[in-house]
């Protein structure tokens, strides 16, 4: 009886001892860090997405995920409560997305910021601030997905309707006509075959052609600079315009000399030519007056020997 006693004790002393043990290991290994609680509000799925699943600021272990709920003010909007350290630098930029760790299709939440707002974003208990989620790569690749599986239908649609035999013939003479115009296309080198034979001939022809334009352009300027040098020896005082200036300047000054000296004998030549002309109008009505002379003048009204014509 006594033995028994004894082992009783000492199989209560090893059970309590266990648990002692077991108490202060997970004394000494609870977290005393004091988590700040971060609520996501987002309408898309959450699929892999478990309490307890990790929380991650560009890769780095910051917290937890708590809890998953609907949202009761919103309709199908789902809550996904977190805890992270104090020190992570959560502002009002910062947002939430889902990332899935490797082939498993267990989820994590991965914190990121865009710097649009680089304010800390304040939560607490009371009071708990919400980060906005956004889709992961793995929901841009589902949406993708569906508007390229769209595009796809619409492409096949497209080609059965290009298979149908009107389309099929129409594309059967495009061919024979892109046949026929390749046979063309062949033989447009046999015929340009002679022209490009005399290709060379006609490049030395231009060669010379240039040469020679060369040589013109060389005496053409020789002839502007010789042009140039029998301008600027005209121009010289002494040179030839100034000698033609002075020429003109001395006609001129003779013209004037000739005009005056001239005119008289020119009015005194008018007169004799006057009178000569009345001496032979005289001589053509009387011829007589030559032998008898000028008959007398008969005297006008007031001249002396005047008298009145009797009637």
């Amino acid at each position: 009886m006594e033995n028994k006693a004894h082992a009783l004790i000492a199989g209560l002393f090893t059970i309590v001892l266990l648990a002692a043990a077991v108490f202060i290991g997970i004394w000494l290994n609870r977290d005393r860090v004091e988590y700040v609680p971060y609520q996501i509000a987002t309408k898309l799925s959450v699929p892999g997405l478990n309490a307890q699943a990790a929380v991650r600021y560009r890769g780095l272990d910051v917290g937890k995920v708590d809890d998953i709920t609907f949202d009761p003010q919103v309709v199908g909007q789902i809550l996904v409560h977190i805890s992270v350290k104090p020190d992570t630098p959560i502002t009002q930029s910062t947002f939430a997305t889902l990332g899935y760790q490797g082939v498993t299709g267990i989820a994590y939440v991965q914190l990121d910021d865009d710097g649009s707002k680089p304010v800390k974003l304040h939560s607490t208990p009371q009071q708990v601030a919400r980060i906005e989620m956004r889709p992961s790569l793995f929901d841009q690749l589902q949406t993708r997905g569906l508007a390229i599986l769209q595009q796809t239908e619409e492409v096949a649609k497209r080609i059965n309707n290009m298979l149908e035999p009107a389309n099929q013939k129409a594309i059967l003479d495009a061919f024979d006509n892109v046949s026929k115009a390749a046979t063309e296309i062949e033989s447009i080198p046999r015929q340009l075959q002679p022209t490009l034979a005399r290709l060379p001939a006609v490049t030395t022809q231009a060669q010379k052609s240039l040469a020679s334009l060369d040589a013109l352009s060389r005496d053409a300027s020789a002839l502007a600079s010789s042009l140039n040098s029998i301008a600027a020896k005209m121009n010289e005082p002494g040179g030839t315009i100034s000698t033609i200036t002075d020429t003109a300047a001395r006609l001129g000054s003779v013209a004037e000399r000739i005009e005056h000296d001239t005119l008289p004998l020119a009015g005194d030549a008018r007169s004799s030519i006057r009178a000569l002309n009345r001496a032979l109008d005289n001589f053509s009505e009387r011829p007589q007056s030559v032998l008898f002379g000028s008959p007398d003048i008969t005297p006008g009204p007031g001249e002396p020997g005047f008298a009145v014509p009797s009637k």
